[in-house]
């Protein structure tokens, strides 16, 4: 994501949810958010690049085995694609999948923090790629409700059916503020209701997590924030509750912090939903890589009928754990979920990029914690390195193995499997009835691993 700077500001009070706009209606959304042809399969869009370095993203279409041979590039300079290739633009930067016009087709939203518009230098852009047969292709600007100077629309986006309509909705963060985008949104750029979400001046919105918490069947919001003082720094979770005619604000949850001046960095990091003690409920797992000198540590809070309820903390000194707690060791780095040994509980990846081993700097490696009844814990986690047997490449300092994690079943065998990327290749190791094994694991992926999205 494109960093920015951040005002130190005091904790004020209550939230703000602001309707903006009205809705309307369309058909059932595709089963598949990231299936852009309709053909079934999960397709793949992976940061890229263009010719005069405005950005672009990388296309390749699924198949019953996985990715496909033939990546298709798509620009700002693309037919039917609004504005122009121009450098630092950023576009592809940040991406979110759903089928926002109920055509059957996924469609990709897709930012450009470094949109220069009428408001001033990056202000920031949202584009939806739509869908169709023959895959993505033209797309539409979304409507920007927050224009200014060096606002970065879309910082991260998310995606969900928020109001439970059967419509899927776009949640992005516009300079620190969250603002929801009712479907469906239209090839012309019509879309329902925006509800603006603002904490409080401290909180400053970084990242949006997506999925069902209280098993109520629409979709929650978890929006994971900055809260800088003129003392102190920390990030949050925050709650809120997807309903029928509104957003709710729910619980917040403090996921790290700091005495002294704040560190002008997006302090909370990545972050999924997933049951991972198969309660029926959602839970959510955060990592923060700048925990505690950046040693990292991932924060699990548990779903229940009212929300998020109960939370645990895990790190490298977690029992059953390997390693141990180092500075700038950047646990958490990443975070992924899906079921790797087919039990129907769901696991958790979790990067950890710059762990030091055998002398080499920043090598990196990936923790594989395993859901139960009892939730995520270190027992019976396991963890992989280029110096674990079976892993394929040397072991190099600054590799950052790990840097991005994703656990996703691309062959159909009802299994996750792990895909980690490094600065020396990219791998995927299977998953298996006994979890991740590196017997068969591959280095020709055939797409980046930031093209798997969560």
């Amino acid at each position: 994501m494109r960093k920015r700077s951040l005002l130190l500001a005091a904790v004020t009070a209550s939230a703000l949810l602001t309707p903006l706009a009205a809705a309307t209606a369309s058909a059932a959304p595709a089963k598949y958010g990231d299936d852009f042809n309709g053909d079934g399969y999960r397709d793949y869009a992976a940061t890229s690049w263009s010719a005069k370095g405005g950005g672009g993203v990388g296309v390749v279409y699924g198949t019953p085995t996985g990715p496909g041979t033939t990546e298709r590039r798509i620009t700002q300079a693309s037919p039917g694609v609004p504005g122009a290739d121009e450098a630092d633009d950023m576009f592809g930067e940040v991406r979110a999948a759903a089928d926002l016009d109920g055509d059957g087709y996924g469609d990709l939203a897709v930012s450009a923090t470094g949109e220069n518009g009428s408001a001033g230098a990056d202000q920031g852009s949202v584009t939806i790629l739509w869908g169709s047969a023959t895959g993505l292709s033209t797309g539409t600007t979304l409507p920007n409700k927050a224009p200014g100077s060096h606002n970065g629309m879309g910082e991260d986006l998310a995606t969900g059916d928020f109001n439970g309509d059967g419509k899927q909705d776009l949640a992005l963060v516009n300079r620190g503020v969250t603002y929801v985008y009712r479907g469906p949104i239209t090839r012309s750029g019509k879309t329902g209701t925006v509800t603006k979400l603002d904490k409080t001046s401290a909180f400053d919105a970084t990242a949006l997590i997506s999925g069902k918490v209280n098993g109520d069947g629409r979709t929650d919001l978890v929006i994971i924030g900055n809260v800088i003082t003129s003392s102190s720094a920390a990030s949050d979770a925050w709650f809120i509750k997807g309903g029928s005619s509104s957003l709710t604000s729910g619980r917040t949850l403090r996921l790290e912090s700091q005495s002294g001046e704040g560190e002008f960095i997006e302090r909370g990091g990545d972050g999924v939903i997933a049951d991972f003690d198969k309660d029926g409920y959602g839970d959510i797992a955060v990592g923060t890589s700048v925990h505690s000198k950046h040693k990292g540590r991932v924060t699990v809070w548990y779903g229940s009928s009212s929300g998020p309820a109960d939370d645990t903390r895990i790190t490298q000194s977690s029992s059953g754990m390997a390693g141990t707690p180092e500075n700038y060791d950047q646990f958490g780095s990443s975070v992924s979920a899906g079921d790797v040994n087919g039990d129907g509980y769901q696991d958790l990846a979790v990067g950890v990029r710059d762990e030091a081993i055998d002398g080499k700097d920043n090598a990196g490696g990936v923790h594989i914690l395993k859901g139960r009844a009892s939730g995520l814990s270190g027992s019976g986690s396991q963890w992989f390195a280029r110096n674990t047997a079976g892993v394929p490449g040397a072991l190099n300092a600054h590799d950052r193995f790990g840097g991005l994690v994703r656990l996703r079943d691309t062959d159909g065998d009802g299994k996750a499997d792990l895909y980690a990327n490094g600065g020396y290749g990219s791998l995927r190791l299977r998953g298996s009835a006994t979890g991740i094994v590196t017997s068969g694991a591959s280095e020709n992926l055939g797409v980046d691993v930031d093209g798997l999205l969560q």
